[in-house]
């Protein structure tokens, strides 16, 4: 895996950077966590990149040139995600910015380097529900639904599943702390009853003390809103090894392969999820996914592979609309590439998006990820999937309806 990960970065990094570039090429940035507590998830959603960004200069290119990508590595950390983005802007001089992944990392490179610079951004993941009114000058977009969505759809789920007294801690992150307030406000409206709320700080050894406060109360599961390399896989091990629980709850941050690989998906026995999702049977979903198997297997396990081709995509399709690499002039263009009315393009629809803006047509992007019609938040309305694991994978069993 780490070997994979350096090959696809590595590559990337040459894809921009090889030779001196044509006047007319154009560059974007993908702000990933290449390192840290999501490693896991990365290189899927590179390969992601790669597949819009060839797609598009197998189309026909982008403003006359070619489109680049550059990898900048936020490793997981506030003051990575700055440093990284500040490299995208004033040295690698990108014209936009896909990313970040991690809602502290989308929030602190956008009010340290994105919206002072003026510079697009479309995170394909950050969920939390701060990130809907920063003061963004209508930079800042993303991909996913918002976690005071996601919160009352984890609640209603709960109680669907006939969970009705349960404990919850949440890591002390902008992630895990916006899930579980929307959560907790949820569940107890609609009957329910947390018998412990406890936050946990990241990237502890031992959970064992808080497990057991956690177990007290006679709750029937454990629900765990954090990513499962910080302190998920942790906490599970250890609430299994003492024996306070062997049911489990939680969200996308704990749905990584990291999670079934460390401890067993036998020993996870009747786990379930909600996470952002994509709605199924769409000839925009088919087109990526026949697309992505094409080129690198299938997409069965890979979170988030459909929101990632979907922001390099759209992020092309802004800069071929607003006909330059000026800041301003891209972020005005995306509404009008993504929002309806206009000439429908899906995946992989390049030569037709170019022929249509060529001709003045209003064009309106159908994504793998679903329709994507911004608000004027930039925020999308988005699905949540209902995730178990079967047969050593997680495989999603429905959307969950608010």
């Amino acid at each position: 895996m780490i070997e994979r990960l350096r090959a696809l970065t590595a590559g990337a990094a040459l894809l921009a950077l090889a030779g001196p570039a044509c006047a007319q090429d154009v560059k974007i940035g993908a702000l990933f966590e290449v390192t840290g507590p999501i490693a896991n998830f990365i290189p899927p959603l590179l390969d992601s990149v790669k597949l819009a960004v060839d797609q598009v200069n197998a189309g026909g290119g982008i403003l006359g040139g070619k489109l680049a990508y550059v990898v900048a590595d936020t490793q997981g950390s506030p003051q990575g995600a700055i440093d990284a983005a500040t490299k995208l802007v004033n040295v690698e001089g990108v014209a936009a910015i896909v990313g970040a992944l991690t809602s502290g990392g989308t929030i602190t490179a956008a009010q340290s380097v994105a919206i002072p610079a003026g510079i697009l951004m479309i995170s394909p993941t950050a969920t939390a529900p701060s990130i809907t009114d920063l003061a963004d000058n209508d930079f800042v977009f993303r991909l996913v639904p918002s976690d005071a969505y996601q919160g009352l759809v984890l609640a209603k789920l709960l109680l669907e599943q006939g969970f009705s007294r349960v404990a919850l801690t949440y890591a002390n992150n902008d992630y895990a702390v916006g899930i579980a307030e929307t959560f907790r406000e949820a569940y107890k409206a609609l009957g329910g009853e947390l018998t412990a709320d406890q936050v946990h700080e990241e990237k502890k050894t031992s959970y064992r003390a808080e497990l057991a406060t956690l177990a007290q109360g006679d709750p029937q599961a454990l629900v765990l809103i954090a990513y499962a390399g910080d302190s998920g896989v942790t906490i599970i091990r250890q609430a299994l090894e003492a024996g306070l629980f062997t049911q489990f709850i939680g969200t996308d941050g704990l749905r990584d392969n990291l999670l079934i690989e460390q401890i067993g998906a036998d020993n996870l026995g009747p786990i379930f999820f909600t996470s952002p999702s994509s709605p199924p049977g769409t000839t925009a979903g088919e087109k990526f996914t026949k697309a992505y198997a094409a080129a690198f297997g299938g997409t069965e396990g890979k979170l988030f592979v459909q929101q990632v081709y979907d922001a390099t995509f759209l992020t092309a399709l802004a800069i071929q609309a607003a006909g330059s690499t000026d800041r301003t002039a891209i972020r005005d263009a995306l509404r009008k590439v993504a929002n309806a009315p206009g000439k429908v393009i899906e995946p992989g629809e390049w030569a037709e998006a170019l022929a249509a803006l060529a001709a003045g047509e209003d064009i309106q992007y159908q994504g793998a990820s679903g329709p994507i019609e911004f608000d004027e938040k930039g925020d999308v309305p988005g699905v949540i999937g209902h995730f178990v694991i079967a047969d050593g994978a997680y495989k999603e069993v429905g959307l969950v309806e608010p």
